[in-house]
């Protein structure tokens, strides 16, 4: 077995376990279906969404229903949860809501990009090794899982409450970040698609605000799921916030910013105009430029 095979395979199981354990977690005090918790079967459900959507994705050697098929996902976990909870109450709607409107207008916006890009360069490789490419999936599995915890957990939640000041408070940090990440995403498209910019980096709109700014918005709006989730938390049930802290680190540390940031100092390092923003742009907090 070469280390690539290996890799693949412990990465498949570490990430399926991981899955497990959150589930089995979250599940305290979740509804359930005979004497299955809710919970655990919509954290299964993740994971075979995206291993379903594997085989043709592996027979085609093609990356293109990827962002889709997470958007899918995250659609699927949250409608199952509503289904099989018993009575969903205000606040389990809300968060259900905001995870479907998200997901449709992210997944539709990453599916029509890499239509027109004609692929995602990421996968150039992987998707050559079926191993390395099934554990892509998975992770996807588990990433929808990690995300969806918190709003996963209020819709399956035995326990309710009314609508409080930290539900609002929650609501209003979801409606920030949910506006800052299309905005951003809009600005991004607008530019790219005038033939005067090609070659460019992007520096106005919000992006004079930060380098990642619909990064900033994908935090804070999963930020706010989790302050909406707090008054049901108890228990087990805590882990649940692993959701903010997943979708920030994962941002920040591995796929998003790291790469990004990456790519453009490969393209543009040395440039006077790039070092100037970059210098006087923070990475993913928004700041207004300062006026010279």
């Amino acid at each position: 077995m070469d280390d690539s095979t290996r890799r693949s395979l412990v990465g498949t199981l570490v990430a399926t376990l991981l899955g497990a354990l959150v589930a089995w977690a979250a599940s305290d005090g979740s509804v359930t279906v005979g004497s299955v918790p809710v919970f655990a079967i919509v954290g299964a459900l993740a994971f075979a969404v995206n291993w379903v959507a594997f085989i043709p994705a592996n027979a085609a050697k093609t990356e293109h229903f990827y962002d889709l098929t997470g958007s899918i996902t995250y659609l699927s976990v949250t409608i199952v949860a509503l289904l099989l909870s018993d009575a969903p109450d205000l606040r389990a709607w809300i968060v259900a809501a905001m995870v479907v409107v998200w997901a449709v207008r992210l997944g539709s916006f990453l599916f029509r990009r890499v239509r027109k890009d004609g692929g995602d360069g990421r996968f150039d490789q992987i998707k050559l090794d079926p191993l390395r490419f099934f554990m892509t999936w998975t992770i996807q599995g588990l990433w929808v899982l990690f995300t969806a915890a918190a709003a996963l957990a209020v819709i399956t939640s035995g326990d309710r409450a009314d609508l409080g000041w930290v539900a609002f408070v929650g609501i209003a940090v979801w409606v920030v970040g949910f506006v800052v990440e299309v905005v951003a995403d809009r600005q991004k498209s607008a530019f790219r698609a005038d033939p005067a910019n090609k070659g460019k980096f992007i520096a106005t709109g919000l992006w004079a605000w930060s380098r990642h700014p619909n990064y900033f918005g994908e935090i804070t709006l999963w930020l706010g799921i989790a302050i909406i989730a707090l008054p049901l938390l108890d228990g087990w049930r805590w882990v649940v916030l692993i959701s903010p802290v997943f979708v920030w680190a994962l941002i920040t540390r591995v796929s998003g910013v790291p790469m990004l940031e990456r790519r453009a100092d490969e393209k543009w390092g040395g440039d006077e105009d790039y070092e100037a923003y970059k210098a006087s742009t923070p990475v993913l907090m928004l700041k207004p430029p300062t006026k010279g």
